[in-house]
């Protein structure tokens, strides 16, 4: 599929679109076949060629032709949506660069221009007070004749009173028009009554692209017209075409990211509704055995035990506030502060650190893989998508392994390595390295890890932190990369992962560098497929994951979210009493919890943590759209309103606890030192994203992350007591040799012998 944010790219999806939809296949036949099935038909014919696919028995093959119809329809709809999403962000990100260019242009003449009427404005001043001249004033600065010509100058460079990046939209109309029309052709919305009249205004578009004509009638819908636009849209004299089907492309892409308009077709843009379960079904779950939440789900006896909760810790935390009893905590004249954390690992245990590291075997990375699959058999999990079978070669496997995790690709993997050819390599991967499949051997490897005797020394296995790492793209990566001003002025992606307190990077998934990370915090706690047990209870992030609506779908789902909320001082508390009943904390708070708006909404929150729990919807999905919602939506406003409740216990704890504070960094130390591992091991092609396609950045992704939890595990049986997350003695370049057996001397316990540690480390220590 097209990638790059261009009209070519737009017009392309179209067509294939189009071309697909003639062929006459109803997507509701869909449904009368298990979804799952579909889905397998559909991967298998992807990776078979034409030419075997006419040799399949007459039903079989047109099962498999019908399966890839009723997937690429709404493959092909989804990708265009992301498209116009992407083309309408451009549009926008090139009008503020030119309009930042524009002031940059002129600014050293700007600059002039006001230092010299200062000087001007200091002279008459100083006239006025002397009752002198004003005239003769400006002539001791500047002559008459010049200082004339500066006005005009002035006048040239000066730009109009409401100059904004808005009046730079237009000029990128002409390339809107490539494609706006045939998008709005392509596609049927849908919408809720709020939307309506923006459906209008499309409605009347298309009717006007149709007929050819140019000029809006008078009658033309603006009730969708934001403040923003509307200078633009109305400047006084009838409506302005071009800004009012620029308008229209920027409400439609804001009101398909909150779902208030949705699209026929799409598995990504559904109406609310069709994402959650119904109100029938939560009943039917109340009375089948309960509503799968960690919550009590009767409002009143909720909100009552949170009332009391909340109100005695507000009034100990006040009290301890005003005995100057928190931990490096003060709160004086309504300002906290919060003194930073001491350094708590000693220079010995460093200096140890240093010593049993030398002392490691050095390893290539093809042996530490063929070693961590012998103890571990991952391979195992990487079965034929058609037979199931496991491949008859591992090695061939792990080269193709190594290949995503080291961002080599086959082809130069095929190059380094002696045991396969690129067709072979191109075989294993394309028929058993898939998702699933990296999801399996990433539980085996984790649960080998937790398995370990002394990997409990490292955490509780209760624990886990998230953390986002951002790759730059490189190549056909930056067709589909995003542009985030934090990383810099290149294009790339951001890889999601979560790791427990004892260094298993449990899941992984790929998100837009400029998606929040807020959204895929609950993912990971909720899809990864590690082993089956109590999981991570507490789960720390850095301020990138934290929200309201995450803490409290967390507290809904029975997760304890303990995040590092940064610039905490100015994040306000929330209680049930008025703020004055708590007189040290009260310039912290700003406000009082709205119960009647979450009792409103009660059924509909619990739906949503329902459906999240089930699986109906992910979690990154549906908070993305509640995100994404007007602040005055009654769903969303009574989710943060719950999350505003729990973040204010949160807070109370966090300000009261040192040991807490303590955990989230010794925590999010351990994700921040996994990222470095990562980049050690993501090395090639200059560390870049270079993947033409989502499918494959996720191999990228999900290959690293296997590498690394490799790693650790290996490590982890040599250094049980200290970090695993080293890799000098890890040869991860140069050429990749396979040996046909593991060369280990003779220990009885089977690893490899250690090094003698260099004499000036022990002098050191």
């Amino acid at each position: 599929m097209p990638e790059s944010a261009k009209s070519a790219s737009m017009l392309g999806l179209i067509e294939r679109l189009n071309h697909v939809r003639a062929i006459g296949i109803d997507p509701a036949h869909g449904h009368l076949v298990h979804q799952a099935r579909l889905t397998q038909l559909a991967r298998e014919a992807g990776r078979t060629t034409v030419q075997h696919i006419a040799e399949f028995e007459r039903q079989r093959r047109h099962a498999t032709l019908t399966a890839v119809v009723l997937d690429l329809a709404p493959s092909l709809t989804d990708h265009a949506i992301d498209l116009f999403d992407r083309l309408v962000g451009a549009m926008f990100r090139k009008a503020e660069g030119r309009h930042a260019r524009t002031f940059q242009a002129d600014g050293r003449a700007i600059n002039e221009k006001v230092r010299l009427y200062a000087k001007i404005g200091a002279a008459l001043i100083l006239a006025r007070d002397g009752k002198g001249d004003a005239f003769a004033a400006i002539d001791k600065v500047i002559p008459w004749e010049r200082f004339c010509t500066t006005v005009a100058e002035a006048e040239t460079l000066a730009r109009p009173e409401e100059f904004d990046p808005y009046q730079m939209l237009t000029e990128h109309y002409a390339g809107v028009r490539r494609w706006a029309p045939a998008f709005l052709e392509a596609f049927a919305f849908q919408n809720v009554p709020a939307a309506e009249p923006l459906m209008r205004a499309i409605g009347m578009l298309r009717e006007m692209n149709r007929a050819g004509t140019s000029t809006l009638p008078k009658s033309a819908p603006t009730a969708f017209v934001r403040q923003r636009w509307a200078r633009h849209v109305l400047p006084g004299k009838g409506i302005n075409r071009r800004y009012y089907e620029l308008c229209v492309l920027a409400e439609l892409r804001d009101r398909l990211r909150a779902g208030d308009v949705w699209v026929t077709g799409s598995r990504q843009h559904k109406a609310f509704e069709d994402r959650i379960i119904s109100k029938e079904t939560l009943q039917q779950m109340q009375i089948d055995g309960g509503i799968p939440v960690a919550v009590e789900t009767d409002f009143e006896k909720f909100i009552a035990q949170r009332r009391t909760q909340l109100d005695a810790r507000m009034a100990a935390i006040d009290a301890s506030a005003k005995g100057g009893l928190l931990p490096d905590v003060t709160l004086e004249k309504g300002i906290l502060k919060i003194s930073p954390l001491e350094k708590s690992t000693p220079p010995e245990a460093e200096a140890l650190a240093g010593r049993l590291y030398a002392m490691l075997p050095r390893i290539r990375v093809t042996d530490l893989m063929s070693e961590v699959a012998r103890w571990s058999l991952f391979t195992d999990c990487f079965t034929h998508l058609r037979t199931g079978e496991t491949i008859d070669d591992p090695r061939i496997l792990m080269a193709g392994l190594l290949a995503d995790g080291l961002n080599l690709g086959l082809t130069r993997m095929a190059e380094a390595c002696s045991i396969a050819s690129l067709g072979q390599l191109a075989w294993a991967a394309d028929w058993h390295i898939r998702d699933e499949s990296y999801g399996l051997a990433l539980r085996c490897l984790v649960a080998y890890q937790n398995r370990e005797p002394l990997a409990a020394t490292f955490g509780s296995g209760l624990a886990s932190s998230s953390d986002g790492q951002f790759f730059k793209a490189g190549g056909f990566g930056r067709d589909i990369s995003r542009l985030n001003a934090h990383y810099g002025d290149e294009p790339g992606t951001k890889f999601y992962t979560h790791i427990s307190d004892r260094y298993a990077p449990f899941h992984t998934k790929v998100i837009a560098a400029t998606a929040s990370e807020a959204v895929h915090v609950l993912d990971g706690l909720l899809n990864h497929q590690a082993e089956a047990g109590p999981g991570p209870h507490r789960h720390h992030t850095d301020g990138g994951g934290v929200s309201d609506h995450v803490f409290a779908l967390c507290t809904l789902l029975g997760f304890q979210f303990a995040p590092r909320i940064p610039d905490l001082k100015d994040r306000r508390l929330y209680s049930f009493a008025k703020p004055s009943t708590y007189p040290t904390l009260e310039p912290l708070i700003a406000g009082r919890i709205d119960v009647g708006l979450i009792r409103a909404h009660w059924t509909d929150i619990l739906r949503i943590a329902a459906s999240i729990r089930t699986g109906t919807v992910t979690a990154s999905l549906i908070l993305r759209q509640l995100a994404s919602y007007p602040r005055q939506n009654g769903v969303a406003a009574a989710l943060r309103e719950l999350g505003r409740l729990e973040r204010t216990l949160f807070t109370l704890d966090w300000l009261e606890d040192l040991e807490l504070r303590r955990q989230t960094s010794q925590e999010l130390n351990k994700g921040e030192s996994r990222n470095s591992l990562a980049r050690a091991v993501f090395i090639h092609r200059l560390g870049e994203i270079r993947d033409r396609t989502f499918e494959n950045q996720k191999h990228r992704a999900s290959g690293l992350n296997l590498i690394v939890t490799a790693i650790i595990l290996w490590n982890t049986r040599y250094l049980a007591h200290l970090s695993p997350l080293g890799w000098e003695h890890v040869n991860l370049t140069g050429d990749y040799i396979w040996g046909a057996e593991i060369s280990i001397t003779e220990n009885t316990d089977g690893l490899r012998p250690l090094r003698a540690a260099p004499a000036e480390l022990y002098q050191a220590a």
